[in-house]
């Protein structure tokens, strides 16, 4: 075995050569080459013991320095491999630690450090169960409703009796690619909003506006859209190619046959509503119009927002042939909004569903 001999002793060696003994009598006494006593000496000669154990302590850490710089740049350059394409969900990682231990020769610790898991995340295996039939059931609804985001196709798979999460839903719709093409809107400038005012039951406020389209033949076509602002029902959606005052009236005295009048209607400054013939009508009925400022559309918001969803969804994926066609799609339509389609206000409830709710809740606080 290989001696050791501390700082000490080898200024002690030396020591004794220069007290006037022979290097060959010095190296046999202590079984050492004559290499090693002259390499002692290149080192150490001229030393205090202090001087040589300082100058060892300064080997030593300038030993683990360089070590450590050694493994700063691997881990630099092992990072620079992997930084050329993202890491973030979990399998990506694993992906990453197996890449490091692969291509880098990195341990298992050093790699999942580096990537930021634990060894423990970079066995698990996944336990999911079989997504098939969910994907193929959702494929089918993202068919059927081509419109529809993943929340509502989740609500429509949570009501057909499937126990899954949002998360899980999110998960499969968007590895099989079913995200809903965002459509460009116009970029409307910055204007000081003021705060709607808040409908607090049904038939308490509606709102009406226009909605304008073509048919096949380039002839056009205009819709007048109602809605309740509290149960966001589309109350009517009047479809023709021409829309006066009096067809106005003649919807709305429809609707207060079968539902009743609201205590206003908020609508924009167009011909047909700021017209004699519905001011007069208006009056009879004591019915306030609630007319918005010129151009000012953001202050009829449950119209505006009803008119974007009718158009994305109904106008856009259809071409209509002929009057007759337009309502039965529109009308068809309007039923399916009413009874089926989920609304986000609403707690992604149908407004229908939330009108009973609402109007069984304020049956039963009145007989309490």
């Amino acid at each position: 075995m290989k001696q050791r001999f501390t700082e000490e002793q080898i200024i002690g060696v030396l020591k004794e050569v220069e007290a006037g003994l022979k290097v060959a009598e010095v190296c046999r006494k202590y079984g050492i080459s004559d290499a090693t006593y002259y390499n002692w000496k290149s080192k150490f000669g001229g030393m205090t013991v202090a001087e040589a154990q300082r100058l060892k302590a300064l080997e030593a850490e300038n030993a683990k320095l360089k070590k450590l710089l050694a493994e700063s740049m691997l881990d630099n350059a092992a990072l620079r491999d992997v930084g050329e394409s993202k890491v973030v969900s979990p399998q990506a990682r694993r992906d990453a630690v197996t890449h490091l231990m692969t291509v880098h020769q990195l341990g298992i610790t050093r790699a999942c450090g580096l990537i930021g898991i634990s060894r423990s995340l970079y066995r698990y295996q996944a336990k999911r169960p079989d997504d098939c039939a969910l994907l193929e059931r959702l494929t089918t609804l993202a068919g059927q409703k081509r419109r529809y985001g993943y929340r509502r196709l989740h609500v429509l798979l949570c009501r057909e009796g499937w126990r899954i999460n949002r998360k899980r839903t999110y998960r499969i719709y968007h590895a099989a690619g079913l995200m809903v093409r965002r459509r460009k809107r116009k970029h409307i400038a910055a204007v000081e909003r003021q705060p709607k005012r808040v409908s607090m039951a049904p038939n308490h406020s509606w709102s009406m506006d226009f909605v304008s389209d073509g048919f096949v033949n380039g002839r056009r076509l205009r819709c007048l859209n109602i809605v309740d602002d509290f149960t966001k029902e589309c109350l009517a959606i009047e479809v023709d190619t021409s829309l006066t005052g009096r067809r106005v009236v003649t919807v709305l005295e429809r609707l207060a046959e079968s539902r009743g009048l609201p205590k206003s209607v908020t609508v924009d400054n167009g011909p047909e509503f700021a017209g004699k013939v519905l001011d007069e009508w208006a009056y009879r009925q004591h019915l306030q119009l609630r007319f918005i400022d010129p151009g000012k559309p953001q202050q009829n918001a449950y119209i505006e927002s009803f008119n974007g969803k009718f158009r994305d969804e109904c106008l856009n994926e259809h071409w209509f042939l002929s009057v007759r066609h337009a309502r039965e799609v529109i009308d068809t339509w309007r039923q399916e909004y009413n009874d089926e389609r989920p609304h986000s206000s609403l707690g992604y409830l149908t407004p229908n569903r939330f009108a009973q709710r609402f109007l069984t809740a304020v049956s039963i606080a009145v007989s309490d």
